[in-house]
């Protein structure tokens, strides 16, 4: 086998700072923000929107999401063409 392809495998704290959670766990993502951990290391950290903390699939809530910017950008670009059908 080939040696030196793979990515290096490090600790690293998932957060979702919309529910509080966190997570540490092995992965090659790297961060140059870093937090620390409750074992008094210190740990790249990278934030996610979503976790199984706070997805709807798991928790049995509903999130609202702000999709009038989206529908915006959408009337910009085809001028309302999709309402006119």
């Amino acid at each position: 086998m080939r040696t030196a392809i793979h990515p290096v495998s490090r600790p690293v704290v998932f957060r979702d700072r919309a529910a509080g959670f966190a997570l540490l766990t092995r992965s090659t993502l790297d961060s140059q923000r870093a937090v620390e951990w409750e074992d008094g290391h210190t740990y790249p950290v990278v934030d996610v929107e979503i976790s199984s903390a706070s997805h709807p699939f798991y928790t049995g809530t509903s999130r609202v999401v702000d999709t009038a910017g989206r529908v915006e950008r959408f009337e910009r670009r085809y001028g309302g063409a999709a309402a006119r059908r």
